[in-house]
C-alpha cells in the first residue's frame, strides 16, 4: 500500500494548517497500517512529493511569478520535481526491490525537506 502524503505533514506549511493536519493524519495512518499489516506480508509506506512542475503549480503560481524562482533557489537540486520523479518513487515502492521497507515516509523534494 502506498499513500501519497506531503512533507507539510512533517514540517508544517504556512497558511495550510488543515492541509498539513490532513497529510499528517495520512502519514500516521500509513505507519499504523504498516504495523498492523506486517504480519500478513503487506507493506505500507507514504510518498511525500515536494513542489512539482504541474498544471496545478502553474495555476497557483500565476499570481506570483517569483514563486517558482524562489522555490528553485530553496531546493538543493535547484529545480521543481517533474511528474516522472514522483512516479518513479511510487514505482520503486510498488516494486519487489522495496519488499523489506514498511512504515516509512519517503520525501521526494529535491532535498527541500531533509528529514
Amino acid at each position: 500500500m502506498i499513500n501519497i502524503g506531503s512533507d507539510a505533514a512533517r514540517v508544517g506549511s504556512t497558511g495550510e494548517a488543515v492541509y498539513s493536519a490532513c497529510k499528517g493524519g495520512l502519514v500516521a495512518f500509513s505507519k499504523t497500517m504498516a504495523r498492523e499489516l506486517a504480519r500478513y506480508g503487506v507493506t505500507v509506506n507514504a510518498v511525500c512529493p515536494g513542489p512539482a512542475d504541474t498544471p496545478l503549480f502553474e495555476e497557483i503560481g500565476k499570481d506570483n511569478p517569483k514563486l517558482r524562482e524562489s522555490l528553485e533557489r530553496a531546493i538543493p537540486l535547484r529545480r521543481l520535481a517533474q511528474p516522472e520523479d514522483l512516479a518513479n518513487a511510487v514505482a520503486f515502492m510498488a516494486s519487489p526491490q522495496s519488499n523489506y521497507i514498511t512504515g516509512q515516509t519517503l520525501s521526494v523534494s529535491g532535498g527541500l525537506t531533509m528529514i
